[in-house]
């Protein structure tokens, strides 16, 4: 399987995280829409199926990552 390289992961999951908080917040039609576009290709970059699977993949590729480190899991 092909990875997406760890800068692009990251920025994805930065911006998914400041999408859900904006959709949070105000509910913003457009914040809604690019939540679910951002979602859909971080489930594709990580070879997932929903985007809370695709954020621990996301994460666990990202430098610096321990496999060892369960802190990913209370993060939802």
């Amino acid at each position: 399987m092909l990875m997406a390289h760890p800068i692009v992961l990251q920025g994805l999951v930065s911006e998914y995280e400041t999408l859900r908080d904006l959709h949070a917040q105000n509910g913003s039609p457009s914040a809604d829409m690019r939540m679910q576009d951002v979602a859909y290709t971080l489930c594709v970059s990580t070879g997932t199926r929903d985007v809370d699977t695709a954020l621990i993949a996301a994460r666990h590729q990202l430098p610096g990552a321990r496999p060892e480190d369960d802190s990913l899991l209370a993060a939802g």
